[in-house]
């Protein structure tokens, strides 16, 4: 029976090589034991070089590579046999490496999920001392580190990129790393050395004191993160425990010197949310649905939002404008329209002989969300859940406007009129329906135009968007005739 000792160091390239040689020479799992450094002599063992030589070559999928280079630092001293039995099968079996139902294949790769977050834990908490004279050529730096697994090996390249400036050491129970004057090289491990602390830890604690959030304090996924086990080697974790005390009356007092609304938009939110809850609009009254509209919670974005943005325009309007959601200033005026896409929407509408003052216009969704980014709010486009709650509002102002044809402006409102927002750009001029069978006429927003970088392809996408409205038009005065 084979019996392959692997070496500390090079323990993947060592690993590859016995696993290549006994797979060609027909060598089964069963009857090859592994070890890694010094193992106890085995009575019955083959000595791998009285092995007959291989009879041929194999090749294995390039995944089966990627894992078997994870799982050999596992610390599971089974993990040779686990790979190599699973070589062996990928001999006969194809298709093995997708087949998320293998059992093997499972262990193995949990086994490699285990050594990728060991190595990424390495990178984020080493955490290196200085140990030489300032005034050297290269400065010398030490760091302690008790890994899970045995990672130190292929993680120490990204110190080495990371800190190619200086001399470092990284010493662990398993294996040392060592880096002087560019070159990586490894050690047997040893235990832990006297590391003094260095100036830079005080200036550390302090900085990392500065960014923690109380308010954002989660102890469960800090834990999870940062584990327990690193933080004897951790300067900054002495502070943890005064930090997560602390939290609470932290957090109350940032609550209290939080600054409050502008009163105009904090006195039209309370108002808003003071107003009566109701499940159907009044099919029947224009004023009445615009009120529901304003106490509508049918999804998260009236919480931030100033006030719903009902549409406007007369009861017996021929052209319903839907547009995508409010602006900024729409939000702010509470009126459809009002912003730098409405008065350009205006302006290639009068061109295109469209009247806004006979046409009723709205928007698929009527609050604005946005991201605040100091004091200024930016648009963010509503997602397919937003849609669908605000079809209902939709719905209800088609059914009491009654259009003969609908502009549809935007992917956000062709999805809620038709259920789709695909290939905008190659659907626009068409004309597709409601789920009612109201004409929908398809072109793109104005503020697709207003976003548009280049002053050329603006000027072209504005005459095709005017040559749109000409089109959306003309089928209206059809519609009128028949």
């Amino acid at each position: 029976m084979p019996h392959v000792a692997l070496p500390h160091i090079g323990t993947d390239t060592a690993w590859r090589d016995a696993a290549r040689g006994l797979v060609s020479r027909g060598v089964p799992p069963s009857e090859v034991t592994w070890s890694r450094g010094a193992a106890e002599a085995d009575l019955f063992a083959t000595p791998p070089e009285e092995i007959a030589p291989a009879s041929k070559t194999i090749s294995v999928p390039r995944s089966f590579v990627e894992l078997a280079n994870t799982v050999i630092w596992h610390s599971d001293p089974e993990r040779f046999a686990r790979l190599y039995a699973l070589l062996w099968r990928l001999g006969s079996e194809k298709g093995l490496m997708e087949d998320r139902g293998d059992a093997d294949l499972a262990k193995l790769r949990a086994m490699e999920k285990a050594v990728r977050r060991d190595r990424h834990k390495m990178t984020a908490f080493v955490r290196f001392r200085e140990i030489g004279a300032p005034d050297q050529p290269r400065r010398r730096f030490a760091a302690w580190f008790e890994p899970t697994h045995h990672t130190l090996e292929p993680t120490a390249p990204f110190f080495a990129r990371r800190f190619a400036d200086m001399d470092w050491m990284i010493a662990t129970p398993d294996l040392t790393a060592v880096f002087e004057d560019g070159a990586l090289g490894f050690a047997e491990g040893q235990p832990k050395p006297e590391i003094p602390d260095d100036a830079t830890e005080e200036l550390w604690g302090t900085y990392f004191r500065n960014i923690f959030n109380p308010a954002r304090l989660k102890v469960g996924a800090m834990m999870s993160e940062m584990p327990k086990k690193y933080w004897k080697n951790l300067p900054e974790a002495r502070h943890i425990p005064e930090m997560i005390a602390s939290a609470e009356s932290r957090a109350r007092a940032m609550q209290e010197a939080a600054p409050t609304l502008p009163p105009l938009r904090a006195a039209k939110i309370t108002e808003r949310l003071a107003a009566p809850r109701v499940l159907r609009p009044m099919a029947d009254d224009l004023d009445q649905l615009k009120a529901e509209e304003n106490a509508c919670t049918r999804c998260p974005l009236y919480e931030n939002a100033t006030q719903a943005v009902p549409g406007e325009g007369p009861r017996d309007a021929d052209l319903m404008v839907v547009g995508e959601q409010p602006g900024d200033q729409e939000d702010l005026a509470g009126r459809p329209f009002v912003g730098p896409a409405g008065q350009m929407f205006d302006r290639i509408a009068r061109e295109a002989g469209i009247e806004r003052d006979r046409a009723f216009v709205t928007n698929a969704v009527k609050h604005f969300k946005f991201t605040p980014k100091g004091k200024r709010r930016i648009h963010q486009n509503p997602n397919t859940s937003e849609i669908k709650a605000c079809r209902f509002w939709v719905k209800s102002e088609i059914e009491l406007i009654r259009p003969k044809l609908i502009l549809s402006m935007g992917g956000t409102a062709a999805e809620s009129l038709t259920g789709s927002r695909k290939g905008i750009l190659s659907r626009r001029g068409s004309i597709e329906a409601t789920e009612g069978g109201v004409p929908v006429f398809l072109t793109v927003h104005p503020s697709y135009l207003l976003r548009l970088p280049d002053p050329a392809l603006r000027e072209d996408e504005t005459e095709k968007f005017r040559a749109d409205l000409k089109s959306a038009q003309a089928h209206l005065e059809e519609l009128r005739a028949q």
